[in-house]
């Protein structure tokens, strides 16, 4: 059973008065217990996929489904206990509350949807992500991956059925973002959780089981445990195609 598909998935926006497709009739299936990159030149509408497949966005046409929940028939209400309860999320900008320490960041999800943390499962958590000896700590205190890994933990502690990422590693350097990866990958193949994943990175697309390439908002290709080199010759070869008008054009959609 997939954890997240989209079928016929369209957004328009408007662009000095004139429609911009970010997405133009996506197709996709995430199977439960797999790690998806999701790559293609500015102004693909990889984040534009992501943000409507998360619920984040609601497409001007198509349907997302979230297990065996369609999100069209949700009201906003409904949509969003959903995010809370079915989803975690993980951004380039980390997204922790100063204030709080890292434990509170990490429980903090679920003391908003008034739910009892299931201790057994947040050591275990904790543990993973490998932040033991700082859970006392503030988010300045942290180097940047730390704070990535405690947004990790902050996505996996009310155990979602796929957890997002945009651009994860944007942020980091070579090593610490290698670390934030195999953690992921550890993620999946550890717990059966489902990654998707937007990256402009070959090397952290590398890390997925499979790689989804977009091009004037479709799927172009669909590769399977690619390598770094093939993920970034493919790239090459998509940056050298004339560049469309709208959204390549102006930066509107990625």
């Amino acid at each position: 059973m997939s954890a997240v598909r989209v079928q016929g998935l369209t957004r328009v926006y408007r662009s000095d008065g004139e429609p911009v497709h970010a997405l133009a009739g996506v197709d996709a299936e995430f199977a439960r217990g797999t790690f998806t990159a999701i790559m293609g030149p500015s102004g693909s509408g990889k984040s534009t996929l992501l943000q409507a497949a998360a619920g984040l966005d609601r497409p001007t046409e198509g349907r997302v489904w979230i297990g065996d929940i369609e999100l069209s028939a949700l009201s906003e209400t409904r949509l969003t206990e959903l995010r809370r309860d079915r989803i975690g999320f993980v951004f380039q900008a980390f997204n922790l509350i100063g204030a709080l320490t890292v434990e509170e960041n990490i429980v903090l999800p679920l003391r908003l949807a008034k739910a009892r943390p299931d201790r057994e499962w947040l050591a275990r958590v904790v543990e993973q992500v490998g932040l033991g000896d700082r859970l006392r700590h503030r988010p300045a205190a942290l180097s940047g991956g730390q704070q990535q890994r405690v947004a990790i933990a902050r996505a996996l502690a009310a155990r979602p059925e796929v957890i997002f990422c945009d651009e994860p590693t944007g942020a980091l350097d070579t090593g610490t973002a290698a670390e934030v990866l195999a953690l992921l990958r550890g993620v999946v193949d550890e717990h059966g959780q489902t990654v998707v994943m937007v990256t402009h990175d070959p090397v952290a697309a590398s890390w997925a089981d499979r790689v989804l390439v977009l091009a004037d908002g479709r799927i172009v290709d669909d590769m399977p445990q690619p390598g770094a080199a093939r993920i970034a010759a493919r790239l090459a070869e998509l940056g050298r195609r004339p560049a469309r008008s709208g959204a390549a054009m102006n930066g509107a959609v990625r």
